[in-house]
């Protein structure tokens, strides 16, 4: 029995990922508003009835694909930050908004579902807000191990915005002062909005030179985050 249901999960997981592999090309060719089950179903050679018992609606496939693209940006973020050297901060902080970048890139049409226009008629459940930090928490990790080691320089607070600047370090930096939250989440906005740009085509005939110019700009918001040049 042990065998048969050892079979049965693999068997699941598979057809699942035959499921989601066909979701991905159809969303790189006609976009997210207009996946379809019943379009998805007939590509992998099965009746929708079939389809409804792994992804029982339209928005529980657009869920787990963006899960799996929140996910999969973020294992690049934490794969370039354990790879990165300990001690420089800078540089760690590069390495991983490279990483981001270059994941983009290499996935435009994941990307752009969870960093593009929203989905008419979807709302993205609970499920998706634990892999969608999960870059940001790469670059409060890159900070707090700046802050604790070689400090951070970071410009006054004003008092106009100094109650939620306490607001946001306690929802997600609690150990970290109020004004290296406020430049983190400056920052984090920045970068995805740098590469928004370049994956949407807003460069084109602007920018030739996208890699250079997107390490120093890169750079600066690592700056402006407070981190200190290595020692």
């Amino acid at each position: 029995m042990t065998s048969v249901q050892g079979a049965r999960a693999r068997a699941r997981v598979e057809i699942t990922a035959t499921i989601k592999d066909e979701a991905r090309r159809q969303l790189a060719a006609e976009g997210a508003a207009k996946l379809s089950l019943r379009a998805v179903a007939r590509e992998v050679g099965m009746v929708s009835s079939a389809l409804y018992r792994y992804f029982p609606s339209r928005d529980d496939l657009l869920t787990a694909l963006i899960v799996d693209a929140y996910d999969a940006i973020g294992a690049a973020a934490e794969s370039a930050l354990a790879a990165a050297p300990a001690a420089d901060h800078p540089a760690r902080w590069a390495a991983v908004c490279r990483a981001v970048r270059a994941w983009a890139l290499a996935h435009p049409h994941e990307y752009a579902l969870i960093y593009g226009s929203p989905v008419p008629g979807y709302s993205a459940p609970q499920d998706t807000v634990g892999p969608a930090s999960r870059v940001g928490q790469v670059l409060i990790s890159v900070a707090r191990g700046a802050y604790v080691s070689d400090g951070v320089a970071l410009p006054p607070l004003g008092e106009k915005l100094r109650p939620e600047a306490e607001r946001m370090a306690a929802d997600f930096a609690p150990d970290l002062p109020p004004a290296l939250a406020v430049t983190l989440v400056g920052a984090w906005s920045q970068l995805f909005g740098l590469i928004s740009f370049e994956v949407f085509g807003q460069f084109t005939r602007i920018v030739e030179d996208r890699d250079g110019f997107f390490d120093d700009a890169a750079a600066r918001l690592g700056r402006e985050a407070g981190l200190l040049p290595r020692r």
